[in-house]
């Protein structure tokens, strides 16, 4: 196991990494700023990145940064379930016993948001994720559901997540009513070629790493093969490390990344 062999006390690009550990690159900085943004403000905000980016994880962090005594979370990827699952899942996660008909969903899921507000003292936090994946009719919805006493006031926070194409799909002309409701858009970009370098050493450190293991060619070759992307270069740096230790290779060069790449699929 690689673990042993380059000596370290944790499994080094782990999905379960834990916020306080991230690296605290440009982009991931400035995704939690905006959603900073977006909470003391409330409204809907938009979150873009392409796949790898860490949209997901810089959503994991929000959330975990948010007192439970004032904020309630409501996570929702697209991809689980239909429309009308959905709502359902929105009004039994309000505390409502969901209704079958959608005028009644609605009107279900806007009373709990109020309630929730109003006599809890709590804001409900919703965020959609994979909505890249959404109708068009689900989206021209998302404008009426979130609409409250005529546009007047926000008790709520939206966070709509998706691909980049998303916020295209939004300028078009029957997204209008939604597109102007958000007051927050930020789109995560890949890492720089020294943020590559800093990451790499960052999440080695976390590991337990006491040395560098990575040669400074084959940081270039990751940073060159990954573009920067966190999600490519994790897997690009596990592969590596198992490549690494099974040819006992005390230090990671380019060779063994060309062999990872090759092994990955990723050339």
């Amino acid at each position: 196991m690689y673990k042993s062999f380059y000596s370290l006390a944790k499994t080094p690009f782990s999905k379960e990494i834990h916020p306080s550990d991230a690296f605290q690159s440009t982009d991931y900085q400035g995704a939690l700023n905006a959603l900073k943004y977006l909470q003391k403000s409330k409204g809907i905000g938009l979150l873009i990145g392409d796949p790898g980016a860490g949209k997901t994880f810089s959503l994991r962090s929000f959330k975990d940064s948010l007192n439970p005594s004032l904020y309630h979370v409501i996570y929702f990827p697209l991809s689980t379930g239909g429309v009308m699952d959905f709502y359902r899942g929105l009004a039994y996660e309000l505390g409502e016993q969901p209704k079958f008909r959608k005028v009644d969903l609605f009107r279900q899921i806007q009373q709990g948001i109020e309630r929730m507000t109003t006599e809890r003292k709590i804001t409900p936090v919703f965020i959609l994720d994979e909505m890249h994946m959404a109708k068009d009719a689900f989206l021209q919805d998302l404008a009426l559901l979130f609409n409250f006493q005529m546009d007047s006031i926000n008790p709520f926070i939206l966070i709509l997540a998706g691909l980049p194409h998303l916020k295209t799909r939004l300028t078009l002309n029957h997204h209008r009513p939604l597109t102007q409701r958000v007051i927050m858009k930020y789109e995560i970009q890949p890492l720089s070629r020294e943020e590559v370098s800093g990451y790499i050493d960052h999440h080695m450190k976390v590991a337990g790493a006491k040395m560098p293991i990575f040669t400074e060619t084959a940081i270039e070759a990751i940073a060159q093969r990954s573009q920067g992307w966190p999600r490519v270069i994790n897997n690009i740096t596990i592969s590596s490390l198992l490549f690494g230790s099974q040819l006992k290779k005390e230090l990671i060069d380019e060779e063994i990344i060309r062999l990872a790449v090759e092994e990955s699929g990723l050339q």
